[in-house]
C-alpha cells in the first residue's frame, strides 16, 4: 500500500461555474486587449526583469561596434515596458544611432543594427515601433 501520493499540480477546489468564470477572467478580451490580470502581471514582471540580449543580438552588437551604457539599457527597458503595456509583441526600438528588434513577451533583444545598416532595410514581423 502507498502511504504518500505526490500530485504534480495543485488541486482546484472551485465549483465548475466558478472555475470557468476565473479562467475567462485570465484570458484576453475578444478585441485582443489584455485582461485586468494580464495588465497587472505585465506591470509587475518588467520591474524585476531586465531586457536580455539573444546570442545573435550580442554577436551583432560586437560586430557592428554598438555599445550601451546603463542609462541606455534603462531607456531600452522602459521602451519595452511601454510596448508591453500597449499589447505589442514584437517591436522595433530606435535609440540614437541604433535600432533593436525586441521580443516583448520574452523581453529579449533579437537583433541590433547601427544607422548604416538601417538605411534601406525592411523590418518585418513587428507590430510596433518606438523612436527615442
Amino acid at each position: 500500500m502507498i502511504d504518500n501520493v505526490l500530485l504534480p499540480n495543485p488541486l482546484i477546489v472551485n465549483t465548475g461555474r466558478q472555475q470557468i468564470k476565473q479562467s475567462q477572467q485570465n484570458q484576453r478580451k475578444p478585441d485582443g486587449t489584455p485582461s485586468a490580470f494580464d495588465q497587472v502581471l505585465d506591470q509587475k514582471l518588467p520591474a524585476s526583469q531586465g531586457v536580455k540580449f539573444s546570442q545573435h543580438a550580442q554577436d551583432r552588437l560586437r560586430a557592428r561596434g554598438i555599445t550601451m551604457n546603463e542609462a541606455e539599457i534603462g531607456q531600452l527597458n522602459s521602451a519595452v515596458s511601454s510596448v508591453a503595456q500597449k499589447g505589442g509583441k514584437e517591436s522595433l526600438i530606435m535609440m540614437g544611432d541604433a535600432a533593436f528588434v525586441v521580443s516583448v513577451k520574452n523581453r529579449t533583444v533579437v537583433t541590433a543594427m547601427d544607422r548604416s545598416q538601417m538605411q534601406g532595410n525592411v523590418f518585418t514581423n513587428i507590430d510596433s515601433a518606438v523612436i527615442m
